[in-house]
């Protein structure tokens, strides 16, 4: 059995990896790690465990859960494991961070978008940014360090990749338009997540200021072999989970001056996606809906060529708490250990 321990257990990412980890066979949770319930039963704050978990939460010491687990996810603030993370650490076990701490390359631009000094800059070339469907070979079992992707992230660049890899598409036109689930924001106490500040509400927030703008600029700049610069707009919307992604772009034109069919663009996702176990490419005319990917680990990707405006619209939705979040982690950790990339992720989303 992997031993696993989680550090940020009682937020909702850190509960959903309880959540998946319970199901997982190869898998026992030995640390319930939690800042602010140390020593309460975790099925006390979280209830839906209840006779699943009968653990009490302890404290995030990670230098003493190094010595305890194979692997341990920190699903923590921003700056958090940056501050305590060592070599001796990860001499003892392997670390899947839910952070931001180690995905972006280049140190200043994290320290710019996030407004903290990154405290330990010396391991950001040696974590492996965990986006499984392109960086699987990048994952291995001597992997030490694996930067979890964000939620906005993972849906904004798997729905353009393949565009943005083969071409297709101008970069210096590309919108990313995004809505999430009030679950995105965290479990802290927040005047702005109020019920009636949410309930029957939608907002733009993070105007060309959000954080993950620059993480999603990276990736697609790796898949483009260019510079990549994107105008991205998030908003909340009163509902717990599931994010949406609309992404706009202008087609290049064949050298015949027509744009790309339909059946082009198609060829070029399934090129990409066509085996992934947990991309959906969806029929044409039907968009993507939080609902049909809520609870799993999916994420379903469609797109219209407006022949109009010369743009393509492309579409993504995924569970922000799942494949965003908790999901991706562990098709990492499974990655890590040499399993099936899909074991304990074999979820079907739930509806209604």
């Amino acid at each position: 059995m992997i031993r696993a321990g989680i550090i940020g257990a009682t937020g909702y990412a850190g509960g959903e990896l309880v959540r998946i980890l319970a199901n997982h066979k190869d898998v026992k949770i030995e640390w319930y790690g939690s800042k602010s319930y140390i020593d309460q039963k975790y099925d006390r704050i979280y209830q839906n465990m209840f006779r699943i978990v009968e653990d009490v939460c302890k404290d995030d010491d990670l230098q003493k859960l190094a010595d305890q687990v194979d692997v341990i996810f920190t699903a923590t603030p921003q700056g958090f494991l940056a501050g305590i993370l060592t070599e001796e650490i990860l001499s003892k076990t392997k670390i899947v961070d839910l952070s931001a701490d180690y995905r972006i390359q280049d140190v200043a631009v994290y320290e710019k978008w996030y407004g903290i000094e990154h405290k330990s800059p010396q391991f950001i070339k040696e974590a492996v940014y965990g986006l499984c469907e392109i960086n699987r070979g990048r994952i291995t079992e001597k992997t030490r360090l694996v930067a979890n992707p964000g939620c906005y992230t993972t849906c904004s660049i798997l729905t353009a990749y393949p565009m943005v890899k083969e071409g297709m598409i101008d970069v210096d036109t590309l919108i990313v338009d995004a809505k999430s689930g009030t679950s995105g924001a965290g479990r802290g106490a927040k005047v702005q997540n109020l019920f009636c500040e949410v309930n029957e509400n939608m907002k733009a927030y993070g105007v060309a200021s959000h954080r993950h703008t620059p993480e999603i600029e990276e990736q697609l700049g790796y898949a483009g072999n260019c510079s990549v610069t994107v105008s991205f707009t998030p908003h909340l919307v009163p509902m717990n989970r599931g994010i949406l992604v609309t992404e706009y772009a202008t087609l290049k034109r064949k050298p015949d001056g027509s744009l790309p069919s339909y059946e082009e663009v198609r060829s070029a996702y399934e090129r990409y996606y066509g085996r992934e176990r947990f991309i959906r490419l969806l029929d044409q005319g039907v968009c993507p809906e939080t609902k049909w990917v809520e609870g799993s680990n999916y994420v379903d990707i469609g797109f219209v060529i407006d022949e109009r405006t010369g743009r393509i619209v492309m579409m993504g939705a995924l569970d922000n708490l799942v494949k965003g979040a908790a999901g991706q982690a562990v098709q990492n950790m499974n990655l890590l250990f040499g399993l099936p990339e899909s074991e304990g992720l074999e979820l079907v989303p739930c509806f209604p």
